[in-house]
């Protein structure tokens, strides 16, 4: 590379392959999120094969989410610091080795822990992917490239217990992992050639102590609201791990407050809008979460669909995505973001409450014009709120911005998990009279009772951020006018 070049946008090369750049992160973007929720629809046959409750084998599912959310805020540093694509590149080799020995599990214990590597190779390349793009894209095309690549984070997120259905009723269980193998290894061997220098390095020292109090409060937090579901939120470990998290978090903010150079710079929460659409973001996330769990369940379970048709029926939410979240990405940079992304929710809104009103005789049409629906609201809502988020942080901070946004996102989705699950268990176990932590033979009732509690409690999320996006978009709006 040039050494007079400063920018990458001042770099023809990289100008001219920007496109199959975005191509490449994208793809690894996509097996990351992909492998958060791939095991969703796998869950039932883990629950029955291993004889185990399905509150324990969600830690399939949560602890690749745990692992990411305590460690992308330290790789999105790492990324400011010594280069975002030399940390991405790294990651993306770790997270394929991950995969490959998570199809090599032979009992819970170990697949918890294969994706544990998996999830830190993902949490890598997670934080430093938006602000490689953002890098790289001018503004008048940031918001189609950010479009794009919400397209793969969200289809990602969404596609796991569709495709997953498809692989686990043809390949086995092992699958859903070795699917990664073929497409990262191209990846790579594309990717690595195209990929261009790091050009940015902010020279600052590791904030070691910002990193363990966050790492902390990440695992004490989770560890609590997932094992409170078993043991019960009075129980006293579980109150010691809620305790650990309060005074963790709490000493994190002191730590990053006065330390002159922190692992998290808290002055882009100052940002208005980029605090906003963190917020609805998360909100968004939880919500879709709680869809995500419940749905492989309701269609297995409930309306005894074979793990293939179920698949197929949920993969109508990342086709309608895949289908709009372009185009409302690349109109995000013509008309503004907020329109759009209130235009989403008010969609998410209507669907969610949708959803409550299914049961066991509902149709399949019904449910999969819902399915179809909300993947058209998130497509409507992700591609304009992940332009806003990024367009409004410092170029020095896009790698810390990148990883916050990232957290925030699988920070939602262990929250829906967790809000779904208790809320499921709790009105179950209220009906029946008795605690229950798992699907009851016979009583379709049960879950269908929590279910609908379920759906209506993520309608209310869905509705509160919409309120927040609405007033988001009044306020663009006096701007604009002045």
């Amino acid at each position: 590379m040039n050494a007079q070049v400063k920018t990458y946008q001042d770099d023809s090369y990289v100008q001219s392959k920007r496109w199959t750049i975005l191509i490449i992160l994208n793809l690894f973007i996509f097996m990351s999120t992909l492998d958060a929720s791939i095991v969703n629809i796998a869950l039932p046959v883990i629950s029955n094969n291993l004889s185990l409750p399905v509150s324990q084998t969600q830690w399939v599912v949560t602890s690749y989410l745990i692992t990411i959310c305590t460690f992308i805020l330290f790789f999105g540093k790492l990324g400011d610091m010594y280069g975002k694509i030399k940390i991405f590149k790294i990651g993306s080799v770790v997270f394929l080795i991950g995969s490959f020995l998570c199809g090599f599990s032979i009992n819970l214990p170990l697949l918890i822990l294969f994706r544990a590597i998996q999830a830190i190779g993902a949490s890598m390349t997670m934080a430093n992917s938006p602000g490689i793009v953002t890098d790289i894209f001018p503004p008048r095309e940031r918001g189609k490239a950010m479009g794009l690549t919400g397209t793969f984070v969200s289809l990602g997120s969404i596609a796991g217990p569709s495709l997953g259905g498809v692989l686990l009723s043809v390949f086995g269980w092992q699958s859903i992992f070795w699917v990664n193998i073929p497409i990262g290894v191209i990846a790579i061997a594309i990717g690595w050639k195209m990929l261009p220098k790091d050009l940015s390095f902010l020279k600052v020292k590791l904030d070691v102590s910002g990193s363990v109090l966050f790492s902390i409060f990440v695992i004490s937090l989770f560890s609590g609201l997932l094992l409170g579901q078993q043991l019960g939120y009075q129980n006293s470990w579980i109150l010691l791990a809620f305790g650990l998290a309060l005074i963790t978090f709490a000493l994190f903010l002191g730590v990053e407050l006065h330390k002159s150079e922190p692992m998290l710079q808290l002055s882009i929460f100052k940002n208005t809008l980029f605090s906003l659409s963190i917020v609805c973001g998360f909100l968004v996330f939880v919500a879709t979460f709680c869809f995500n769990i419940i749905g492989p369940f309701y269609t297995q379970n409930i309306l005894n669909l074979s793990p293939l048709s179920a698949g197929f029926l949920l993969m109508l939410f990342p086709i309608t995505m895949a289908i709009v979240a372009p185009f409302s990405g690349a109109l995000s940079d013509k008309i503004g973001s907020e329109l759009l992304t209130f235009a989403g929710l008010l969609v998410m809104v209507i669907t969610q409450i949708g959803f409550a009103w299914l049961d066991s005789k509902s149709s399949i049409f019904s449910v999969g014009f819902l399915v179809a629906l909300i993947g058209i609201g998130n497509g409507l809502f992700q591609s304009p709120n992940n332009s806003l988020i990024m367009s409004t942080v410092p170029k020095p901070h896009l790698g810390i911005a990148g990883s916050v946004n990232s957290l925030i996102r699988n920070l939602g989705m262990v929250v829906g998990i967790s809000v779904a699950t208790t809320t499921l268990f709790t009105v179950m176990s209220q009906k029946a009279g008795y605690r229950v932590t798992g699907l009851v033979a016979d009583r379709p009732d049960l879950f269908i009772e929590g279910m609908h509690v379920v759906f209506i409690g993520s309608a209310v999320i869905c509705l509160v951020s919409a309120i927040l996006t609405g007033w988001r978009l009044v306020k663009a709006r006096q701007v604009a006018v002045k």
